[in-house]
């Protein structure tokens, strides 16, 4: 029993490459499948997910059941992913190629229809995440782009936006000012 545990039944070298090339495969799937399915996972892609480990276990694992041969796959599954986020966050041709570039779905208060389409999302969907970056709708953004994190990143028009701690300091000071004629025209005989 306590053989089997440690008896690696693939070799090693087999073991890597075969997590190389299924992560390396996962990659490539989800940059097909888009922004949208890293950004909102909803029910249908976690039951996606969930099935997906399962059916690419063995694909990783071989015909190993040991303890060993699992840590070995884990341990390569982190350090290729630890070695791509490291080489992603040096090479801004890598980030382009494996993560995308950012896509225009609001344009002057009008959702990029195109857009929708091509990434799979509702209207909705675009509403909600204009409101919960306190925006109060879609005519009030002067530009929303998806992400390739999947992150929406809005720039509302500017009569929309927020008043800065700025803004409210310069109002201060010219309302002292003003303050400060009225007081004097008021002395004034």
């Amino acid at each position: 029993m306590w053989h089997d545990l440690w008896s690696v039944q693939v070799p090693i070298a087999e073991k890597v490459i075969r997590t190389v090339l299924v992560y390396a495969l996962l990659l490539v799937l989800f940059r097909v499948a888009g922004k949208r399915g890293l950004a909102n996972l909803n029910t249908f892609d976690f039951v996606v997910i969930f099935l997906l480990s399962n059916v690419v276990q063995n694909a990783i694992i071989g015909a190993d059941n040991s303890l060993l041969g699992g840590v070995i796959g884990a341990v390569t599954l982190v350090v290729v992913n630890a070695g791509v986020t490291s080489w992603l966050a040096r090479d801004s041709r890598a980030e382009r190629l494996l993560e995308g570039t950012p896509t225009t779905v609001i344009e002057d208060g009008a959702v990029v229809p195109g857009a929708l389409r091509k990434l799979s999302l509702r209207s909705g969907e675009i509403e909600q995440a204009v409101r919960l970056q306190n925006g109060d709708s879609i005519d009030g953004v002067a530009l929303g782009s998806l992400g390739p994190d999947g992150q929406l990143v809005i720039t509302l028009k500017r009569d929309e936006q927020n008043a800065t701690r700025g803004d409210v300091e310069a109002l201060q000071a010219r309302l002292a000012a003003i303050e400060e004629l009225l007081a004097g025209l008021a002395a004034r005989p």
